[in-house]
């Protein structure tokens, strides 16, 4: 703490400028001598001048007015009362000794949990708490950028943090927890065996904590029961990279982004599921920008070709393109004779695929095929990016294989701008990977099926062996928890219970279980609820480790603030609970001796890191591996020299016959359901589900459906839906896309019970198939069919209002989501959060239900405007607050919603339309149209705002001039281009 001066030398009321380091702070003391310190510059005009403001308070808020009164600053949390989007600095202050100490902001240098682009992060800290995030702009993955979920990192609403351990629901010390799991464990494993229990974790976790417990179950248990969620997302990458090249490496680096000529984006929505790399697309503006989809997501609107191929049919185009570049004479044969083998296998293979036939089985005209593959192996350097549209399949291996084909037989790999490049799905999968995290995988890319490497682990480990037997990966895991063959499982960071498919077999497997143990940092997820024990972790910004990228980069994540309550580091928790099992096994102090002992299993690897060190990475910043001892840098690309991890030294050609998906659409089930993410959301929504802004862009859960499919199944847009599959049933809305393909519809991956419920009802992932590839046993979590139909549910409520704490009030409507057939619970608002519920059943719930719900939203207070007319089964309730909408029920007729939630939103004053507060109007005379969806959460801007300046102006500048939308993260910038007509050549 700075000591400014003595707190008399300031007048109640008033502020003095301080410089606290190297920063400008206005400091203000009120009338009870308390003291508060923002950053003294006013946003609005540049000038170092809010110490020479007025304190006062608005709706019981401290504030400080600007200097010329346009603007007012909460004291608190900085925010400007009136533009949400702008927020000044603020200090920790007190008085000590009559003396006034203001605490100097620190920024922690740390990564983005997110996605696997690995983006570094400053975090600025004050007063033990991380008050803002920015991009770091020396961090080589993101050069500063970070997109809207990287942005929100510090906004995730604490009220849903886990603080304690727990066993059945009931707070319990740490040693009484891990005792009771020990006694557990150990008395499974001496009745059924060590492969009685498993572990299933997650590639979020930090490359610390996965070596840990993957040394705990393989080394000290004995069991390769241990998988992580990585399964669901990179297997079949990880599977590809190995069948083909020898070693799960991505070969090529962000800088080839840059480099290349031809893009070749294969199975991914980069614009909303990549954000900042795909912003350094948009900026190396290659010549051509292929994009395979059967969806026009946002990226495949950018594209100069999109291939809108019917969904599953990756291998059909993969092998019509090869047979295109053998007739044409494109392949590189010199290449293929140097570096390759298997070459004439393939070349018999894609015999059976010529041109007429590949395009019909992937439903686009052969001139687009004709002309992929001329772009693929005629461009000078073609750099492939593809994620799960490929991985998620019942054929994700050869669907990696046939794609990395291409590049061995054009040469497209191994130089600047050229290769096969995956993008990591989470932000350490690749790091899960390298220390060997999952049921069939040993450390340092050993193979578990080799009798010398599971020595040489078991010889580094100091255990006697290691199992041979193959643990059971995700899905196979939860069947044989639910057979019984499993008793115990441990489930830590990872939502199961939401995220893997064909959810009934998934709950059924946890409610049989004998033991659920659930590690996590969030204490209301799907998986929570079956906890019989529940440990407390820490989260983003909590942590110290090493996480790795999609390029092999290596990056040291950093903790900002402790943990909250009693939380605590995975690893540590794994090294505690060891230590009631297997005393002085585990006697890590740190995660930096764990991080020294995993860079020696590497030695002499592929991914050799023997030159890296906490002190290094400290010091020089991330690094790419192999980085060997006595190196002075990690290597950017591999294969440069043509030479692969193989035995013979060359990349292998691998033979892909096209397969048909796992589930046809047939007449009982005619469309085809295929699921994704959403721009502003992450996985199951442990975290991103706790902050309100980040449900502006997408408020609910929608089914995306062609407008010919709606017209002749006689349905229309918003109208609510059943979506069927073989393995049950959701209830959502439905909107139209007409850019989709027919027969073919769309639903977010995000949404399970948390926020899509209803009677029994368990989110999208009770529609998908568990269907696994052979070789990866990767679910086909892309694809299953399904049929859809009216649900017949006329009745409707809608209910929202301010939450105080949001965790609390959510928690409360747990019981309502299970009321009625169809039932949503979303997050909204900006800088005051609520909640929203919305029911539909056949008639009208009960009484019993609609008390539940007033009580939740404090609308059974004697001061609510009410009206009622139980003969129609209609109900209005409304509460004010200052005469501005605290909460509103809305039930029988919901069609005052949208602008009743905006004036919730704004926060305006409604006493000229009280009278208008309980009609059912769409919208009162002379109100303005509702805002409706936000586009750019950055700076709070409406769809209907931009909606109405392209109108008068369709330039994208002018647009960003006046509204600011797109000139902060960029993650709304594809939007804003698509509506503006513009494309990516002529993009700003």
């Amino acid at each position: 703490m700075h000591k400014i001066c003595r707190l008399d030398d300031i007048v109640p009321n008033t502020g003095v400028c301080a410089l606290v380091g190297g920063e400008q702070v206005a400091l203000f003391r009120l009338d009870d001598d308390s003291v508060y310190a923002v950053g003294n510059h006013y946003p609005f005009s540049g000038a170092n001048v809010l110490s020479r403001g007025i304190v006062g308070d608005i709706r019981g808020e401290l504030v400080v007015a600007s200097p010329v009164y346009k603007q007012h600053f909460s004291l608190v949390s900085g925010r400007c009362i009136e533009d949400s989007s702008v927020r000044i600095a603020v200090y920790a202050a007190r008085v000590d000794g009559g003396f006034v100490l203001v605490e100097p902001r620190r920024e922690i240098a740390t990564l983005c949990g997110y996605c696997g682009v690995g983006c570094g992060v400053l975090a600025s800290v004050s007063n033990n708490e991380i008050i803002s995030v920015r991009g770091d702009p020396a961090h080589p993955a993101n050069l500063g950028r970070l997109c809207s979920k990287g942005l929100s990192l510090h906004k995730a609403d604490p009220s849903f943090r886990a603080l304690y351990p727990e066993i059945g629901g009931e707070r319990k010390s740490w040693d009484e927890a891990l005792d009771f799991v020990a006694d557990k464990f150990s008395r499974t494993i001496s009745l059924h065996g060590p492969d009685a229990v498993a572990f299933y974790v997650s590639g979020q976790f930090l490359t610390e904590d996965y070596y840990v417990f993957n040394k705990l179950a393989k080394g000290l248990i004995g069991t390769n029961n241990i998988d992580t969620n990585s399964r669901l997302c990179m297997a079949s990458a990880v599977a590809g990279y190995k069948r083909s090249l020898g070693a799960d490496a991505p070969p090529a680096c962000y800088e080839d982004v840059d480099l290349a000529q031809c893009i070749f984006i294969a199975g991914s929505n980069m614009a909303w599921a990549h954000p900042v790399l795909y912003r350094r697309i948009e900026q190396a503006r290659p010549r051509n920008l292929v994009v395979v989809d059967p969806r026009k997501t946002e990226t495949a609107r950018a594209a100069t070709l999109h291939l809108q191929i019917t969904p599953g049919s990756d291998v059909a185009l993969f092998n019509g393109m090869l047979h295109i570049m053998l007739a044409e004479g494109w392949c590189d044969l010199a290449y293929i004779r140097a570096h390759t083998e298997g070459f004439d296998a393939v070349r018999e293979t894609v015999r059976e695929f010529p041109p007429e036939a590949a395009a019909a089985a992937c439903g686009i005209p052969g001139k687009d095929l004709f002309e992929a593959a001329k772009l693929f192996a005629t461009s000078q350097a073609t750099l492939s990016l593809y994620c799960q549209g490929l991985n998620q399949s019942s054929s994700g291996t050869a669907k990696n294989a046939a794609l990395i084909n291409l590049h061995l037989a054009s040469g497209q790999i191994g130089r600047p701008g050229a290769g096969p490049f995956s993008l990591t799905g989470q932000p350490n999968a690749m790091g899960g990977r390298e220390v060997g995290a999952m049921a069939t995988l040993l450390s340092a890319h050993r193979d578990l099926g080799s009798e010398k490497d599971r020595k040489d682990i078991a010889r580094l480990w100091g255990v006697d062996e290691v199992p041979a037997r193959p643990g059971k990966p995700a899905v196979e895991m939860f069947e044989a928890l639910r057979a019984g063959e499993i008793k115990s499982v441990w489930i830590a960071c990872t939502n199961p219970a939401q995220s893997l498919p064909d959810q009934k077999l998934v709950h059924e497997a946890l409610e049989r279980a004998e033991l659920v143990v659930v590690q996590d940092a969030y204490r209301n997820t799907e998986t929570s609820a079956y906890a019989d024990v529940f440990l407390p972790a820490a989260g983003w910004g909590e942590k110290e480790g090493t996480m790795t990228n999609s390029e092999r980069r290596i990056s040291r994540v950093r903790a900002a603030v402790p943990p909250p309550g009693e939380a605590r580091q995975d690893w540590r928790i794994a090294v505690d609970f060891s230590k009631k099992l297997f005393p002085g096994k585990l006697n890590y102090q740190g995660p930096e001796e764990i991080f020294n002992e995993h860079r020696e299993t590497t030695r002499g690897r592929d991914l050799d890191i023997t030159g890296l060190s906490y002190a290094l990475l400290d010091s020089r910043g991330p690094q790419q591996w192999p980085f060997p001892e006595k190196s002075n840098s990690g290597l950017k690309r591999l294969y440069e020299d043509g030479v692969f991890p193989t035995p013979s030294g060359r990349a292998r050609f691998v033979p892909t016959p096209c397969k048909p998906v796992a589930e046809e659409a047939d007449e009982r089930y005619p469309l085809r359901l295929t699921t994704g993410r959403l721009r502003d959301q992450w996985h199951s929504m442990s975290c991103t589900g706790t902050i309100a802004g980040l449900f502006a862009h997408e408020p609910q859960p929608r089914l995306m459906v062609h407008p010919d499919d709606l017209s002749r199944l006689g349905l229309k847009k918003a109208e609510l839906l059943k979506v069927a599959s073989r393995r049950g049933h959701v209830y959502v809305e439905a909107d139209a896309d007409p850019d989709g393909l027919r027969g073919v519809v769309f639903l977010a991956m995000h949404w399970g019970a948390r926020f899509l419920g209803g009677e029994g009802r368990r989110g999208v992932n009770e529609l998908t198939i568990g269907a696994l590839d052979p070789s990866s046993r990767q679910p086909e979590l892309k694809h299953c069919a399904v049929r859809v139909e009216a649900a017949q549910l006329p009745w409707r409520l809608v209910a929202f209002g301010h939450a105080q704490n949001p965790s609390s009030l959510v928690e409360e409507l747990a019981s309502v989501m299970s009321a009625a057939p169809y039932a949503t619970r979303t997050l909204i608002g900006r800088d005051r959060t609520g909640v929203r519920l919305c029911l539909a059943a056949k008639e009208a719930l009960g009484e019993d239900v609609l008390r539940r719900i007033d009580t939740a939203f404090g609308l059974d207070v004697a001061d609510t405007l009410r009206y009622e007319d139980s003969r129609r089964q209609i109900a209005r309730r409304v509460l004010l607050d200052g005469g501005t909408l605290r909460a509103v029920r809305l039930s029988g007729d919901t069609r005052s919603e949208p602008w009743l939630k905006d004036l919730w939103e704004r926060g305006v004053a409604v006493a000229e339309l009280r009278r208008h507060l309980l009609l059912p109007l769409e919208t009162p005379p002379g109100l303005p149209v509702p805002r409706g969806r936000i586009l750019c959460n950055c700076f709070d801007v409406a769809e209907s705002e931009i909606d109405a300046f392209l109108a008068t102006s369709n330039s994208i500048a002018e647009l960003q001039a006046r509204l600011k939308c797109g000139t902060n993260c960029g993650s709304c910038l594809p939007e804003l281009r698509r509506k503006s007509l513009c494309d990516i050549g002529r993009s700003p």
